[in-house]
């Protein structure tokens, strides 16, 4: 018998039951339902010497026991778990309901609150006090064994909330992680704004773009690979301290750190530069570890990281002349050491051979916070470049366990400058990006105050903070390969 035929088969029994409790005369889809209280808070404000307590929950069941004249159901609501004990005794019309139902149904239950005598707190429910509130017609994970399968765990994800409690509370956390964020920036005096999402120039980011079409005006729209552009234009508007957090899309592959649609938070400071932007992003890391951690020392698969401050903070150059054992400046050693790494280097520029040599032997390296400093300028055409030096740009990415958490510049402010760096970006691109924005040059010729700019990815970040190691397992609804024909 295939999947399918057994979930067919499983359906069948429990929609024999649906026609029963319609039968009943019952709506087996309910409707309002008043005067529910958490379960978590009921258990907390139960009192041993008290026998005239109530209470009344609603849930999914999770637990089914029936031994006959007496039933007893584990619900599960966002706050956690409660038993609900059922008899028919004190049941009375209710009985025939009672036993129709299934795991996984969702219902209501009222009564007298006390404990059983294993010292489990229980709702018994009373006549009038069950309510049917949806049936369950698919098969649920048995018990509290919850959804195992990790692929039908994305796939079905309104399943793998309620069966795995952890899951849950790992999108808790996840919101938690995105309010701390915006109450420190909004503290700091930030505006949070919204940019668009579809773009009639694929621009900000060096990434291969989503490209859809206008019906009405006939025209070639981009999903937006990032929000820098418009950020940017706001700051030549007046609006000197602004932040979104939304989704970027990228027609890129999939892996344990990518997902083609992602969440990206982005801040752009007047009169600030890519130091202010590294205290910042110190800041709201160590405020999102402090609120939602268990200490400095976070988990994450087998490594142990450390987010006591301060974080290292280190130049690019030295980094790989530590890692890799070349210096920056020598192209013989490094496209020596990028063969030795199987990197195809006989056709790329020098700057990209230094950069993929440097992905290749330091970026695994990072595990605590580690600010890298002052990359090549040639790799940065949005970034200032260093007065000290301007063979290397302004701009840091942070990283930590290996993963690039951070990406920030001092921003460009020249238009002149920029324009040059855009005709040296387009240089060799597919058409979808060989379009220069020449509104946003257009915008810094009105005059952008010198800035800092930044960028956290949000799901890397809740990676680490949670300890998942696959972006799938922060992302509720992560885009998977079609499912096998028998899984649907």
């Amino acid at each position: 018998m295939t999947y399918q035929d057994e979930a067919d088969r499983f359906e069948q029994q429990r929609q024999e039951k649906l026609a029963q409790i319609k039968a009943l005369k019952i709506d087996p889809y309910g409707s309002r339902h008043e005067g529910v209280e958490p379960a978590a808070a009921v258990k907390a404000r139960f009192k041993d010497e008290d026998e005239n307590q109530r209470a009344q929950c609603a849930g999914r069941i999770v637990l089914l026991r029936d031994i006959g004249k007496l039933i007893f159901l584990t619900l599960r609501d966002r706050s956690g778990t409660i038993q609900v004990g059922l008899s028919k005794k004190m049941l009375g019309e209710q009985w025939p309901l009672a036993k129709l139902l299934d795991l996984g149904d969702v219902i209501g239950a009222a009564g007298a609150l006390g404990k059983t005598k294993t010292g489990e707190i229980t709702i018994w429910g009373e006549q009038g006090g069950l309510t049917f509130l949806s049936k369950c017609l698919c098969q649920p994970p048995e018990k509290f064994h919850g959804l195992a399968d990790v692929d039908q765990r994305y796939r079905q994800r309104y399943v793998d909330l309620w069966a795995n409690p952890e899951v849950l509370e790992r999108f808790r956390k996840r919101s938690a992680i995105v309010a701390t964020i915006r109450q420190r920036l909004e503290a700091r005096g930030f505006l949070e704004v919204e940019t668009p999402m579809m773009q009639t120039i694929a621009g900000g980011a060096a990434a291969k773009p989503f490209i859809t079409h206008h019906n009405s005006l006939d025209l070639d729209l981009y999903l937006r690979i990032s929000p820098e552009l418009f950020l940017k234009r706001l700051l030549v508007g007046g609006m000197e301290r602004v932040f979104e957090i939304n989704r970027n899309f990228r027609n890129e592959g999939l892996s344990r750190q990518h997902n083609p649609e992602f969440t990206m938070m982005e801040v752009y400071q007047a009169y600030a530069d890519y130091n202010v932007m590294m205290d910042l992003t110190e800041e709201l890391a160590s405020a999102c570890v402090e609120a939602h951690c268990s200490g400095d020392q976070v988990t994450f698969g087998e490594l142990e990281i450390n987010f006591s401050r301060p974080w290292r903070r280190a130049r690019y150059a030295d980094l790989l002349k530590e890692y890799s054992g070349c210096d920056i400046g020598d192209m013989d050693a490094l496209r020596a050491r990028a063969r030795a790494l199987e990197i195809e280097e006989a056709d790329m520029d020098d700057v990209v051979v230094v950069n993929e040599v440097f992905e290749a032997t330091v970026e695994d390296q990072l595990i605590d916070p580690t600010f890298v400093l002052d990359y090549p300028a040639a790799l940065c055409p949005l970034t200032k470049r260093s007065k000290a030096n301007p063979a290397y740009a302004e701009r840091f990415e942070l990283f930590v366990a290996g993963m690039e958490l951070a990406n920030a510049y001092t921003e460009l402010n020249d238009p002149a400058q920029q324009y040059e760096n855009f005709l040296i970006q387009l240089r060799g691109q597919d058409d979808t990006m060989a379009t220069m924005d020449t509104d946003f040059i257009a915008a810094l010729k009105y005059g952008m105050p010198p800035a800092g700019g930044l960028g956290i990815g949000i799901d890397r970040l809740v990676m680490v903070l949670t300890g998942a190691t696959t972006i799938r397992d922060v992302i509720l609804f992560p885009l998977l390969k079609p499912a096998a024909p028998d899984r649907k």
